[in-house]
C-alpha cells in the first residue's frame, strides 16, 4: 500500500509538472490535434492531409512592352475529408492596385491596375470575368457542384497584368529586365487548422502555398534569356549550340563557366533566332514558380557537390548586370553556400537540382531562385546570398506558413546565415555583424511593441515588432537551444523535425513537440520562455558570497528569456577564467540562479557576458570586490 501511495504521488507530481509546462494553443490549433491531423509527438497525425494541384502555365513577356499575358490549366485535388462548396483564389498581383491594403508606402511607379482575369472556367463552366470583382489579393469562388473528398476540379484561366515600373519582390529591374513573381492565379491553401487561407497580402508579411507540380512555358523575343524555377526542358531548342554546351558543362564544373558574357550579349547570337522562343521549365513538389528575363544580363554558372553519398550536384547560376561587382563572385559564393548548408547546418543535402542568384532589388527567396540587390559591401552581399539560399529549407523544403508564423522560416534562415558566417569569416566578425544587424535594434528599443511574444501571429505585426519576432528573437532562441542541447542532439532534433514535415505544412506546435520527442525531454519550459512570454535579454549580478570552496554567484534574470552566458572572472593574481552556463541553469527557476565557482584564488572582479544575446542593461553585469 505504501508503494502504491508513493507511485500515485509521483504520478501526480509528473502530471502537475506537465500541466504547468503545457503550451498555449489557439482553439483552432487545439481542434486539429483532437482530430488527429497533428500529434502531440510532433509527427503528422494519423489523419493528416493536405491538398495539391497540377499547374500548366504559359506566360508571354515582350519587353519593353510591360503587359504580361498568361494562361493556365489547373487540376486541383481535394485530399481533405471535407466537401468544398467554394474555392479561394490567390491573386497576389492585385496588391499593386491603389485600393488594396498596403502596410508600406509606395510611390506612383509601384501602382498598376492589377491582375485582369480575361477568362475563368471550372470544369467547363465559364464565369463572366466582370462579375467576379477581382479587387482583393484573394477571391471566393462558389462552385457549381461541390468538390467531394478525393475528387478534383479543372480550372482554365487567362489573364494579363502590367508589370510595375518600380521593382520590389517583383517588377521591372530596367526597361528590358523583368523579375516576374506571384504572377499567376492560384488556388489558395485549404488546411486542417484554418480552412481556406484568406489573409490579404499587404506587402509586409510573406507567403503560404501548397506543394504543386508545375509545367511553365515562358514566351519571350529572341535574344532574351530566361531563368526560372525548375529544370529547363529544352535548352537545345532555345539556345545556340555553343551556349547550350556551356550550360551542360557547368552542371558538373567546380569552376565558374561564363555562359553569356557582355561580348556574347552584344553579338546577339545566344538564343535561337526565332521571333519568339518558348522556354519550358518543369518543377514538381514545389510551392511556387518565379521567372527572370533579360537581354543584357551576364550568365555565369558552376555546380556544387550537395550529397557526397550519391555524388549529386546542384547547378549554381548568376544572372546580373556587368556593373554589379559583387555578382561576379555570386556563383562561387553560392557553390560554397550550397555545399556548406548540405554538409553542416542544417546538414540536409540541398533538395533541388539548381539555384539562381538574380540581380534585382528584393533580397527575397523563391524556390530555386533568389532576387538579391547588388551591394558595395562584400560582407553584406555574401550574407544576403547565404540567407536567401538558406530559405530553401524553410519555407520551401518545409512548407511553413510564413504569413502567420514568420519565425518558422526567417528565424532559421537568420540562424544558418550566422553559422555559415562563422565558417566564411570568423566568429568575432560573425558575432559583430549578427549583433549589429539582427539584435541591436531590438534590444536597444525598450518599447512594449518589441516585447510581444514570438508566437504572436505575424500577420498582425508591423514595424520593429515584426522584424524582431521574425528574425532576431527566434534565431537567438534556436541558438540558445543549440547551446543547451549540444550540436549532436540539436541536429538529431532538427533532422527529426525536418524528416517528419518535409513537403508538408508544419505549425509551431509541431516543431515544439518534434524537438521534445527527439530530445527525450520536456522542453516546454524553454518554449514558454522564448516563444510565449514577453521576455527579453537582461541579466544582472545579484549577491556574491565567499564560501569554503570558492564563491557563490547569484544571477538575476531580469528580462526573463532563458539565455546562455559566460561568467568572466579576474583573480587578484591577474589570471582570468571563463565559466560558461547553458540555458539549463534556468530550468528550475527562471528568475534567478546560483553559480558555484570552485577556486582557491581570490576574485577581484567578475562580469556576466551574454555574447550575441545582448544585454539590455549592462550596468549591473559586473561585480568588484
Amino acid at each position: 500500500m505504501r508503494k502504491l501511495i508513493t507511485l500515485f504521488a509521483v504520478a501526480a507530481c509528473l502530471f502537475t509538472e506537465v500541466k504547468a509546462q503545457s503550451l498555449y494553443m489557439p482553439r483552432n490549433v487545439e481542434a486539429a490535434y483532437k482530430k488527429g491531423t497533428r500529434s502531440m509527438t510532433g509527427r503528422p497525425g494519423p489523419h493528416y492531409w493536405q491538398n495539391h494541384g497540377v499547374y500548366d502555365i504559359t506566360l508571354t513577356a515582350m519587353p519593353p512592352n510591360r503587359i504580361i499575358r498568361g494562361s493556365e490549366k489547373i487540376t486541383y485535388f481535394n485530399d481533405s475529408p471535407d466537401t468544398l462548396k467554394e474555392i479561394v483564389m490567390s491573386l497576389v498581383l492585385n496588391f499593386h492596385k491603389p485600393q488594396a491594403i498596403h502596410y508600406e508606402y509606395f510611390d506612383s511607379a509601384w501602382f498598376t491596375s492589377g491582375l485582369h482575369i480575361d477568362h475563368f472556367a471550372i470544369d467547363g463552366y465559364a464565369w463572366d470575368p466582370g462579375s467576379l470583382h477581382w479587387n482583393m489579393t484573394w477571391q471566393n469562388v462558389k462552385l457549381k457542384e461541390p468538390l467531394l473528398p478525393g475528387d478534383s476540379i479543372h480550372l482554365d484561366i487567362d489573364w494579363h497584368d502590367e508589370i510595375a515600373l518600380q521593382s520590389g519582390r517583383e517588377g521591372m529591374i530596367d526597361s528590358t529586365t523583368y523579375y516576374i513573381a506571384y504572377f499567376y492565379p492560384r488556388v489558395a491553401v485549404y488546411d486542417d487548422y484554418n480552412g481556406w487561407d484568406r489573409l490579404d497580402f499587404t506587402g509586409y508579411q510573406e507567403f503560404y502555398n501548397d506543394f504543386n507540380n508545375y509545367t511553365l512555358r515562358v514566351r519571350v523575343p529572341k535574344n532574351f534569356i530566361v531563368w526560372a524555377t525548375g529544370t529547363l526542358e529544352n535548352p537545345d531548342q532555345v539556345l545556340q549550340p555553343k551556349f547550350a554546351q556551356r550550360l551542360k558543362e557547368s552542371m558538373t564544373s567546380d569552376d565558374v563557366i561564363h555562359i553569356a558574357t557582355p561580348e556574347d550579349l552584344a553579338a546577339k547570337d545566344i538564343t535561337a533566332q526565332n521571333d519568339v522562343n518558348t522556354w519550358v521549365w518543369k518543377a514538381d513538389n514545389v510551392t511556387d514558380m518565379a521567372v527572370g528575363i533579360s537581354d543584357h544580363y551576364n550568365w555565369d554558372a558552376g555546380s556544387a557537390m550537395v550529397d557526397k553519398a550519391t555524388g549529386r550536384r546542384t547547378l549554381m547560376q548568376a544572372a546580373y548586370n556587368d556593373t554589379a561587382a559583387d555578382f561576379h563572385h555570386a556563383v562561387k559564393v553560392g557553390e560554397y553556400t550550397l555545399s556548406w548548408l548540405s554538409e553542416n547546418w542544417p546538414g540536409v543535402p540541398f533538395p533541388y537540382p539548381k539555384m539562381t542568384a538574380f540581380q534585382g532589388y528584393a533580397d527575397m527567396e523563391y524556390p530555386m531562385m533568389v532576387n538579391d540587390a547588388s551591394s558595395n559591401d562584400s560582407f553584406f552581399s555574401i550574407l544576403v546570398e547565404n540567407h536567401e539560399m538558406a530559405h530553401t529549407y524553410f519555407p520551401f523544403y518545409m512548407g511553413t506558413n510564413e504569413s502567420r508564423y514568420a519565425f518558422m522560416d526567417e528565424g532559421w534562415a537568420t540562424t544558418f546565415e550566422y553559422l555559415i558566417g562563422i565558417a566564411e569569416h570568423n566568429k568575432e566578425e560573425a558575432d559583430r555583424f549578427y549583433k549589429m544587424f539582427r539584435v541591436n535594434r531590438w534590444i536597444n528599443d525598450p518599447s512594449q511593441e518589441e516585447q510581444v511574444p514570438i508566437i504572436t501571429p505575424a500577420n498582425i505585426e508591423r514595424g520593429m515588432a515584426y522584424g524582431s519576432n521574425a528574425y532576431g528573437k527566434p534565431s537567438l532562441a534556436y541558438l540558445a537551444l543549440k547551446d543547451m542541447l549540444g550540436d549532436r542532439l540539436f541536429k538529431k532534433c532538427l533532422h527529426t523535425y525536418m524528416d517528419w514535415w518535409h513537403g508538408k505544412h508544419p505549425i509551431p506546435w509541431d516543431f515544439f513537440y518534434s524537438f521534445n520527442t527527439a530530445s527525450g525531454q520536456n522542453l516546454d519550459w524553454f518554449w514558454n520562455s522564448w516563444f510565449f512570454s514577453h521576455g527579453y535579454d537582461d541579466l544582472g549580478v545579484g549577491k556574491v558570497s565567499k564560501t569554503k570552496n570558492g564563491y557563490l554567484l547569484n544571477v538575476k534574470n531580469i528580462g526573463g528569456f532563458v539565455i546562455p552566458f559566460d561568467v568572466k572572472i579576474t583573480y587578484t593574481d591577474g589570471t582570468t577564467e571563463d565559466i560558461h552556463q547553458t540555458p539549463i541553469v534556468w530550468k528550475k527557476d527562471q528568475k534567478q540562479t546560483d553559480i558555484v565557482i570552485k577556486t582557491r584564488k581570490r576574485i577581484s572582479s567578475l562580469t556576466i557576458d551574454n555574447g550575441i544575446w545582448m544585454d539590455a542593461d549592462e550596468r549591473n553585469n559586473t561585480w568588484k570586490e
